[in-house]
């Protein structure tokens, strides 16, 4: 049985696991991130965090196949360095050199944890037994994995795939990104939750019932919970909201025709209801007239341990 460690490097945790042949998690184990004390900092506790988890389950790191880095930002997948990320203190930095001479280990991987997470989904969840897949991860923003002849796709210069950031909406909202219109403005958990807001203070200056306007702090499930109740200010909310959601999507499948579309993030958490109200919209604007075969659009199945298993299987390639 062969063993790899895949972590989750984010802005506020660093999760790992020990990861076994079946793509199970084998020993799980997290630290905080600590951004202060520079990117060297970072690479110890990941090197410590390797050797937990080996020590947890019984087994020497000598013994790992690999460790595959997860990481925000632009990660060079061919030089093993995060060039740029905005949440953590790294400019062109050498991490998978660093941590192999820590830990020993000889294969050490990085890639973009959107990519890691769609590679996980293509490997051992949702978008499993194809050869070309999207994730799409609804969370603060829209982060984007494309997999294209099973093989990560992110441009020459490892900065492909930020797929929240196609203008959906000609100077439309403003996104972070310093663009007007994304995607991301409209579709991440960030955007569903200020639609939400902006219907409620809405419904305050029109005297409107709503069950919202009783809801102690507003989420995500906000409006989705009101129009389950009934409510139709939330199903105003959701139904402009999926609307913004199915064109992105129309969008992806009109440019990969990817066989699936996986959909993960806290938006996802929906589940098939989320899916069975979108697909007449993609349906409604994907080209080809339903002449083709039809991409797939399911939820992701690895959830919160995505990262983990699509950073341990970044070195499945040395077994081939």
């Amino acid at each position: 049985m062969k063993y790899r460690i895949g972590i989750d490097l984010g802005g506020t945790n660093i999760a790992g696991g020990l990861v076994d042949e079946n793509f199970k998690i084998v020993a799980k184990a997290s630290v905080p991130t600590v951004v202060t004390e520079g990117p060297e900092k970072i690479v110890e506790d990941i090197s410590s965090l390797c050797s937990k988890l080996c020590e947890d389950f019984g087994l020497k790191l000598s013994e790992v196949a690999s460790i595959g880095i997860a990481s925000p930002g632009i990660a060079n997948h061919f030089t093993g360095a995060v060039e740029y990320s905005c949440n953590l203190p790294m400019r062109k930095f050498p991490i998978s050199e660093l941590v192999s001479e820590k830990t020993g280990v000889s294969h050490v991987f990085v890639e973009n944890d959107a990519n890691a997470a769609a590679w996980g989904e293509a490997v051992a969840g949702a978008a499993k037994g194809s050869s070309n897949s999207v994730m799409i991860t609804l969370g603060t923003g829209v982060g984007g994995g494309i997999i294209i002849d099973n093989k990560v796709y992110s441009g020459f210069n490892c900065a492909g795939g930020e797929l929240g950031h196609i203008v959906i909406e000609h100077n439309g909202r403003q996104c972070g990104c310093g663009r007007k219109g994304c995607w991301e403005a409209y579709s991440s958990a960030t955007a569903l939750i200020n639609m939400t807001k902006e219907k409620i203070e809405e419904c305050k200056a029109n005297g409107r019932a709503s069950v919202m306007l009783d809801a102690p702090k507003v989420s995500g499930r906000t409006a989705f919970d009101a129009m389950r109740a009934g409510d139709e200010a939330g199903k105003e909310v959701v139904d402009m909201y999926l609307d913004y959601l199915a064109c992105g999507l129309a969008n992806i499948i009109n440019i990969f025709q990817p066989e699936i579309i996986t959909i993960g993030g806290g938006v996802s958490n929906e589940g098939d209801s989320l899916v069975e109200a979108l697909l007449p919209r993609v349906r409604a604007e994907q080209y080809g007239g339903g002449l083709v075969d039809l991409t797939e659009v399911k939820i992701a199945t690895l959830k919160n341990d995505a990262g983990i298993i699509g950073g341990a299987v970044l070195g499945l390639n040395l077994d081939k």
